[in-house]
């Protein structure tokens, strides 16, 4: 099993002094708002938005620390699902969305029923650093797992996280669906995004399940 490590490989600062984060308007239009996704919502956000752009968090772990009752799982088998933990060290790539006018107020409607009734989620403001310009971070709003919820489920190795990912499944879907595609997103960012955590839990799957299998599933997704 691979040693759980605070540490995430984080893109290099600059060395002229960090920029304050953009509110989370522009234009001056504060009926604008972004919305960081780092776990399902960077392939499906399923909320109408005027731009989106990937790049990453800084000071945040993603973890499979959250159960999941409903999306990913059921109540006798909960899924394992991402949330973020605070780490100095650590960096979380991702999707943040903008929306404007009304689709801030529907996109905070759907997400609300998404993230924090079904998923157990709170919201929290982050500063989201786009990977074309890095140097202009944006504030944008994040829903995050607290260990207070009730379906949070904590930290595990990553064998039995692996284990209970296939297990699992929910009204969205398989939970190794989940895995893969988060897996996915992150090759598409390139080299210089790490996940640590994300890369053992795969690397576990793929002891369990032939290479064929996990061929199948990973071209199922296209």
């Amino acid at each position: 099993m691979k040693q759980e490590s605070a540490a995430q490989s984080t893109p290099p600062l600059s060395l002229s002094p960090a920029p304050s984060a953009q509110p989370s308007w522009e234009d001056g239009d504060p009926q604008a708002l972004w919305i960081f996704g780092y776990g399902s919502l960077v392939w499906k956000p399923d909320f109408a938005y005027s731009d989106s752009r990937v790049g990453f968090v800084r000071g945040y772990s993603r973890r499979f620390w959250q159960g999941d009752t409903f999306h990913r799982g059921s109540d006798k088998m909960p899924g394992r699902v991402v949330t973020l933990l605070e780490d100095r060290e650590g960096c979380t790539w991702g999707v943040a969305y903008q929306v404007r006018g009304e689709q801030v107020t529907e996109a905070l409607k759907y997400l609300n029923v998404r993230e924090a009734v079904l998923g157990g989620y709170d919201t929290k403001e982050v500063t989201f650093y786009p990977q074309d310009n890095p140097d202009q971070p944006l504030t944008a709003l994040a829903y995050v797992a607290t260990p207070q919820n009730p379906g949070y489920l904590g930290p595990a190795p990553e064998e039995v996280i692996a284990t209970q990912i296939l297990a699992c499944r929910g009204f969205s879907g398989h939970n190794l669906e989940y895995l893969l595609r988060l897996a996915d997103f992150m090759q598409l960012c390139g080299p210089q995004a790490q996940d640590e955590h994300l890369e053992a839990i795969v690397d576990a799957v793929g002891t369990m399940l032939p290479c064929s299998y996990l061929t199948e599933q990973a071209l199922a997704l296209v």
